[in-house]
């Protein structure tokens, strides 16, 4: 019994390995069949892609990306959402410890995520915001895409409900929301921390539109 069982294993993999093999050769000669011609539309298609990231980058760039910069009030933040596809905005209070936890966070995935724009906003000087957006739990990150509010990371719930989080953890629950591009597995998030029945406060409304009931259970606030 135990001798069929490791025969088939082995039939398994030997399949398995003659099938890479075989993809390995159909590729190899495919690059024998390639001439130079081939090889300089290649170069060039790699040239172009790179040079449309590189303009790219430029664009966001130049519209605030790649820092984490703060707001002066709510006026500008409508200027702020509009001209960028993906926002992070940090509602803060200077009393409240845990936003300074929060900034110095952001201000490292600003750097390496220059795809999405990250910015901060003093709660006390946005009454409008703030009574349209409900917002109650100090601090609170609004995650926009298309000047529409996908999500929020109301406290510290999500993260797993302590103020030792990594940038890491962090990272992963922007991730989650798709306002960054995130590499890794978003089915989990990059440490054990975080609560089995933590909740996601999930929202799909434009930014003018009427506020939202917060679903965090958090009493965060200063």
């Amino acid at each position: 019994m135990a001798n069929d069982m490791i025969d088939n294993i082995t039939k398994v993999l030997v399949q398995s390995a003659k099938q890479v093999e075989d993809q390995v050769d159909a590729e190899l000669v495919k690059l024998n069949e390639m001439d130079e011609d081939d090889f300089e539309k290649m170069r060039e298609r790699r040239l172009e892609a790179l040079k449309k990231a590189q303009k790219q980058k430029q664009e966001w760039l130049s519209k605030g990306h790649g820092e984490y910069r703060e707001i002066p009030s709510e006026k500008e933040f409508f200027g702020e959402v509009k001209e960028s596809k993906k926002v992070v905005c940090h509602f803060y209070r200077s009393s409240t410890f845990r936003c300074k936890i929060v900034d110095k966070h952001l201000a490292l995935l600003a750097k390496k995520h220059v795809e999405t724009k990250f910015i901060k906003l003093n709660v006390d000087k946005a009454p409008f915001l703030a009574e349209r957006l409900r917002i109650k739990v100090i601090p609170t990150l609004a995650l926009l895409i298309d000047a529409k509010s996908k999500d929020y990371v109301v406290g510290f719930g999500d993260l797993g409900n302590t103020d030792e989080f990594s940038t890491e953890m962090l990272e992963w629950r922007l991730g989650c929301a798709d306002v960054i591009n995130y590499s890794g597995n978003l089915m989990e998030p990059p440490t054990s921390t975080q609560k089995p029945h933590s909740r996601f406060t999930k929202v799909e409304k434009t930014i003018r539109g009427r506020g939202y009931d917060t679903d965090s259970d958090d009493d965060d606030d200063d």
